[in-house]
């Protein structure tokens, strides 16, 4: 494994190379026009510099190369640069590189106008009459791994939790408490959502700064609970089936506990309540060991490869969603984020039926 100095000098190399590639395809400028000089700058945050001859002018590419590149790190490189930039005049040309810089990472850039280039392809890069903006949609999979572990089940169950209020600010502890997951995951994810900035520290914890953008990335992310899917048929149609439903949650208002035994209804049949749009004829519920028992119990249900109108994911009890909505008194069912992550990962039918959720439904305040 390669350590933090050797990693930085082979992400130079990448770096010199991709963008040398780049800059002589801009017309009237040739490979002896572009030089990679030594740094001199005093307080050494300069990675690379590179010289460029163009229409008569001299521009210096001045460059901080970051492993990673979260919009935070992104931050403090741009102010890094900017005293950079000054040491080495107004032809000065700053730039970021990173092997990979999501887009909100790029978006900051823009917004201080400081170049970027990433081993993924990403670049954009302005001086004199020059200009180059590329942008590529693939992420590395080290990225995508990251972001998996971000949702993971037990990292959802924070997100889960955070997202029924995101302006509420949260406490370690009592949000590990609410969550059920440990004190250490939950400090995890805190780390994890400063670094993207899509949370902030305050007096009274840390709450959530981008909703929109998390509920993005999760759901790109998103796998549903793993857990075995059962096919049932119940000889119960349309008002009888919800009927005896609805009298099952009736019966049972503690049919989310451990203990008694976990039933919520999922997918389209949780959106069916919370923001109707699609029909579907089956009935779709999440449910653990004790709660399966039941709903075989009470709907009657008979095992089928083929026509089923019941499907039940039996889940582990780590895997259960941690948050639950009561549209009526009788109804429990998946909250509003949850629904929207199942009905997008169900197809294209499902995404046209997701969206319309959340505009409904997971609107908040900019």
């Amino acid at each position: 494994m390669l350590n933090s100095f050797d990693l930085v000098k082979k992400l130079e190399k990448e770096a010199v190379a991709d963008l040398t590639s780049m800059l002589v395809q801009v017309p009237a400028l040739n490979q002896e026009d572009i030089q990679v000089e030594p740094r001199h700058v005093p307080d050494g945050a300069v990675d690379f510099l590179v010289t460029v001859q163009y229409n008569g002018k001299t521009y210096v590419i001045v460059a901080d190369i970051k492993a990673t590149a979260p919009p935070r790190k992104v931050r403090s490189s741009i102010l890094d640069l900017q005293k950079a930039t000054r040491y080495y005049g107004q032809d000065a040309v700053p730039l970021i590189v990173a092997p990979y810089l999501s887009p909100e990472a790029r978006a900051i850039c823009r917004e201080y106008e400081i170049g970027y280039l990433d081993l993924e392809g990403n670049c954009r890069l302005s001086f004199g009459s020059v200009f180059i903006d590329r942008s590529v949609q693939s992420k590395p999979v080290a990225q995508r791994r990251e972001f998996k572990s971000l949702f993971s089940p037990k990292s959802a169950r924070v997100l889960s939790v955070m997202m029924r209020d995101p302006s509420r600010p949260w406490k370690v502890q009592a949000l590990s408490a609410e969550a059920h997951v440990s004190v250490g995951h939950v400090s995890n994810v805190r780390t994890a959502l400063l670094e993207r900035e899509w949370a902030k520290i305050e007096e009274d914890g840390f709450s959530l700064l981008a909703p929109d953008g998390i509920l993005d990335a999760w759901r790109d992310a998103y796998s549903p609970p793993q857990g075995r899917q059962y096919r049932f048929y119940t000889t119960l149609h349309g008002s009888s089936l919800e009927k005896k439903i609805r009298e099952m949650f009736a019966r049972i208002p503690f049919a989310t506990t451990f203990t008694n035994g976990v039933v919520m209804l999922a997918s389209f049949s949780a959106a069916k309540w919370i923001s109707p749009y699609a029909r579907t004829g089956s009935e779709y519920f999440y449910a653990n060991d004790t709660g399966l028992a039941l709903l075989k119990e009470e709907l009657k249900l008979t095992p089928t490869t083929k026509g089923e109108n019941v499907l039940i994911t039996l889940l582990e009890d780590e895997n259960l969603p941690v948050n639950f909505e009561h549209p009526a008194i009788d109804i429990i069912c998946t909250d509003p984020v949850q629904t929207y992550l199942d009905l997008w990962a169900s197809g294209e039918r499902g995404r046209e039926a997701a969206e319309h959720l959340r505009n409904e439904k997971l609107i908040w305040k900019k």
